[in-house]
């Protein structure tokens, strides 16, 4: 396994199967539902045609209407904005079609096995991403208090790096079974993965990240941990995590998460695209030939959900933008939770109080990011004096934290991400506008590659996005504070439904804020397919015995449930 910086560390590949994100909370490999022969199972002949209404038309709400459309049901997807949610790639004009900016997800690692599986059925393409120090990288520069460190592998930094290395490998060993769990998970060994995270959850579920190094007598040196903060692993710096829980770092590093990542060439917002257009082979009672958009008048979804409420005997009634009022007896909602507590008016009936408390204390991380298209890809050229890259990927404690250089071809247009940050990082960000915003990050740029002239490759006008102040969103990604695991426990269970009392069924939330692995597409795929699997079971639909889905291996996969 490659890493992008020392500080992303890994354990020695045990023989097995490819490491994959269906753990540890849930071990259920979704990537084998989603390939068995038998398919996701089946509705009654009765229900066949039943209009659902899919609630967001992200990743999660597509992948969930194409599984609905399959069964044959009839998905109803209601969109506010534009099909793809945070698969949002931006085209530039004037330049092709795959020099393009991607304003949310734009790396996957190829532990998401069943997002994987939809970027095989869109026929997309992709290829490596260029993180700090992979090998798909040029070469990485780390400015940090104003010294700049020129590497093309983790082994040309200066020592204390490697330090830093080790004291996170060393800290995973000594106090999160690391190697252990990143082995079972590869083996699909769901005893051995359920043993480890169920004996950590109750002893760490109350722990920062940050405190979960400083405890470590590995990381007993403050210098230590603010490198690792600034530099991190994986894709870079890591402090702007620090304050969350423990618990969501070690299910990125345990599944590879930050790992080897793939960018989609062309742009990540073609796949719900294509999803959208894709015609199954296998479909039950709809002609062949269907596909979402023969199922939706136009070819488009229906306008913003205004309204939702529940109505006799026990279902889901929408308004949207345009006025219009449809009632289901079923419902997926895959938008950002906080959309229910401020963008929709809701029915408190919709959930029990406890989901509406886990809604509510949902902690989203802003995040925010600005590209500029180039001429070409100049970073390439050597400089002259020392024989380096003119320019390289950079982590720095300047502004702009992060800047990735997108493109090798030296006769074609590229692209630069000045800068990607998280949290305070992107709230500093938050009051410019796109054109203060680059030129503080060229500035911070010339005081680390003095006798480098960006502006003069710049072809095209710069595109900016802060999700935290995106009305659709209000953040980029959920991630847990310290004391949330039993929130989180009652939004990702609750697509089993048949504890909760009656007048509360038939209404399924989705999307990778509803994971455990919030930030990532898969996340907002899994759910995709808990909800299908809810929706199937509604109406009084079975998987295949050949191929039982996340439900009917509930009992024996379930997360722990921490005591109140």
């Amino acid at each position: 396994m490659t890493s992008a910086v020392p500080a992303a560390i890994h354990a020695e590949e045990p023989a097995g199967r490819p490491i994959t994100m269906f753990g540890p909370d849930f071990p259920f490999a979704y990537d084998d539902y989603l390939a068995h022969p038998a398919g996701l199972g089946s509705v009654p002949e009765q229900a066949h045609g039943t209009e659902v209404a899919v609630i967001g038309g992200g990743l999660s709400g597509i992948v969930a209407a194409y599984e609905l459309m399959k069964l044959g049901l009839r998905p109803v997807v209601y969109e506010i904005d534009r099909i793809g949610g945070r698969l949002r790639t931006h085209r530039f004009p004037g330049l092709p079609d795959d020099v393009v900016a991607e304003m949310g997800a734009m790396r996957f690692p190829p532990s998401s096995t069943s997002l994987f599986h939809y970027i095989a059925k869109a026929g997309l393409e992709t290829t490596p991403f260029p993180n700090p120090l992979s090998p798909a990288t040029p070469s990485t520069v780390v400015d940090l208090k104003g010294r700049s460190h020129y590497a093309r592998t983790p082994e040309d930094l200066p020592g204390v790096y490697g330090e830093v290395a080790q004291a996170w490998q060393r800290t995973l060993d000594e106090h999160a079974s690391f190697a252990e769990m990143q082995t079972a998970i590869r083996n699909r060994d769901v005893a051995t993965v359920k043993k480890i995270w169920n004996e950590l959850v109750p002893r760490l579920d109350n722990q920062t990240f940050y405190g979960f190094l400083c405890d470590s007598p590995a990381f007993s040196s403050f210098q230590h941990r603010e490198i690792f903060g600034q530099v991190g692993f994986g894709t870079g710096g890591w402090d702007t995590d620090f304050p969350n829980s423990i618990l969501e770092i070690l299910r990125v590093v345990y599944t590879g998460a930050d790992d080897e990542h793939r960018s989609i060439v062309g742009g990540s917002g073609q796949l719900p695209k294509r999803l959208w257009e894709h015609v199954p082979e296998k479909l039950a009672h709809w002609p062949s030939g269907t596909n979402l958009a023969s199922l939706h008048e136009n070819g488009v979804p229906r306008p913003g959900v205004t309204r939702l409420h529940r109505t006799a005997p026990n279902n889901i009634t929408v308004t949207d933008a345009s006025g219009h009022i449809r009632t289901f007896g079923a419902a997926v909602f895959t938008a950002q939770s906080w959309m229910l507590l401020s963008k929709i008016e809701c029915d408190e009936a919709l959930f029990p109080i406890d989901h509406w408390t886990a809604i509510e204390r949902t902690h989203y991380m802003a995040s925010s990011k600005v590209f500029v298209p180039v001429d070409r890809p100049f970073w390439l050229d050597a400089d002259p004096a020392t024989g380096r890259d003119t320019m390289s990927m950079t982590l720095t404690d300047r502004m702009p934290r992060g800047t990735y250089l997108l493109g090798d071809d030296p006769d074609r247009p590229a692209v630069i991400c000045l800068s990607y940050t998280w949290a305070d990082d992107s709230l500093k960000w938050l009051p410019l506008s796109v054109s203060d915003r680059v030129e503080v990050m060229l500035q911070s740029l010339r005081e680390i590659y003095p006798v480098l002239d960006v502006r003069r490759h710049i072809v095209g006008d710069p595109v900016t996005v802060s999700w935290e102040a995106e009305p659709h969103f209000m953040g980029a990604f959920k991630a847990n504070l310290p004391g949330h695991y039993r929130y989180q426990h009652r939004l990702f269970t609750h697509f089993v439904q048949d504890s909760l009392p009656e007048r509360y069924r038939g209404l399924f939330l989705a999307g990778d804020d509803i994971s455990w692995t919030a930030g990532w597409a898969e996340g907002a795929v899994q759910t995709a397919l808990n909800a299908v699997w809810g929706v199937q079971r509604h109406f009084g639909g079975a998987s295949d015995p050949a191929n039982p889905g996340p439900g009917d291996r509930f009992a024996d996969l379930a997360p722990i449930a921490l005591p109140d």
